[in-house]
């Protein structure tokens, strides 16, 4: 079963990290049609900045998590596909 992990930027600038086992442009629009109330209804219109698939759900959600926790730079780096840069932008690394 295949999940999609994404990250969309939303009109205020602000990112919304969020995962679906559904086509990523069907999850798309239902966020800028406002399907789901929540972050993304009150922040549009929104587009789609970076997703990853994963063939186990739970590996989806782990990243998904694991996204969720880092903060505006190091996602920034993460759409821009700037790994390299990643290790430097972590909080512990930061101190």
């Amino acid at each position: 079963m295949e999940a999609t992990v994404y990250i969309l930027e939303c009109a205020d600038g602000s990112y919304y990290t969020g995962i679906t086992k559904q086509e990523i442009e069907a999850r798309v629009w239902e966020h800028n049609e406002g399907v789901y109330k929540g972050y993304t209804s009150k922040r549009l219109p929104i587009k789609l900045v970076f997703m990853e698939t994963y063939e186990r759900l739970t590996d989806a959600i782990n990243r998904e998590q694991q996204i969720k926790g880092w903060n505006r730079k190091k996602k920034q780096a993460l759409i821009a596909l700037n790994y390299e840069a990643l290790p430097m932008l972590s909080k512990n690394r930061q101190k």
